[in-house]
């Protein structure tokens, strides 16, 4: 069953409309989200759990305002362009694979559709430390529902149609605190919020942004890219697995 979702709400960012934004970058350092808010839950052993100074003050803000019981767990926050293209590189394999009759123009549309290109003049988002993925989760870090009776890439708008009810209240939950703090969020996606790059300013109808890519010193994360590069080797195609 194909999931509806209301047009209506958010905002589309296409790739042109990134590449208009003016870049000023603002210089603020990466934060170990971790120290500022440490009601938050990192999810993954995988991800790299820093973030701009000011975004990691936004969650920290969207974390305090959830009820009680309720907790933001992050699964991806900044990302060194070289994970960014691996999970381009990766995304663009499981395309071909699943819709060969595709031209590279048709499968390009589709990948971009949920992994940010790294050729273009506005970085992905999570290679600025504006971006993150979050999860709603209990003290125990278990997931609280937001996408049944669908699957979480099956229900991926932020606006789907036809949840259950739980989900619904779930979901509410997390946009009204994600957006409560600052945030905008890609409407494609109802775990992806960012604050100060191309596609906040898109969103927000503004002509520039305040972070470009940052970086930090590889040695600081290299154990977290040796177990992202270890998990892709089994990883499902997912234009072909549901799950």
């Amino acid at each position: 069953m194909r999931v509806k979702w209301d047009r209506t709400k958010g905002r589309p960012e296409p790739i042109r409309l990134l590449n208009l934004i003016e870049e000023q970058e603002n210089g603020e350092p990466l934060l170990d989200l971790r120290e500022v808010c440490p009601k938050v839950q990192v999810l993954r052993d995988t991800a790299i759990p820093y973030l701009r100074e000011t975004v990691c003050e936004m969650l920290k803000k969207a974390s305090n305002s959830l009820p009680e019981g309720y907790f933001l767990g992050v699964i991806d926050a900044w990302r060194p362009f070289e994970r960014q293209q691996r999970i381009y590189d990766f995304i663009w394999k499981c395309g071909k694979e699943a819709f060969p009759e595709r031209d590279d123009t048709a499968l390009r549309r589709t990948v971009c559709r949920w992994v940010a290109p790294t050729n273009q003049k506005a970085p992905p988002g999570h290679c600025t430390g504006a971006a993150v993925d979050v999860f709603l989760v209990n003290a125990e870090g278990e997931e609280f529902d937001v996408h049944s009776p669908f699957g979480r890439f099956g229900a991926a708008p932020t606006y789907s149609l036809n949840l259950t009810e739980e989900a619904t209240k779930n979901r509410t939950i997390l946009v009204e605190a994600m957006l409560g703090a600052g945030f905008s969020n890609c409407r494609d996606e109802w775990w992806h919020y960012s604050w100060g790059d191309a596609g906040w300013a898109v969103r927000m109808q503004e002509k520039t942004c305040s972070y470009g890519l940052a970086q930090m010193d590889p040695a600081s994360y290299a154990e977290s890219e040796e177990l992202h590069r270890a998990s892709f080797k089994d990883r499902p195609n997912p234009f072909l697995d549901p799950s």
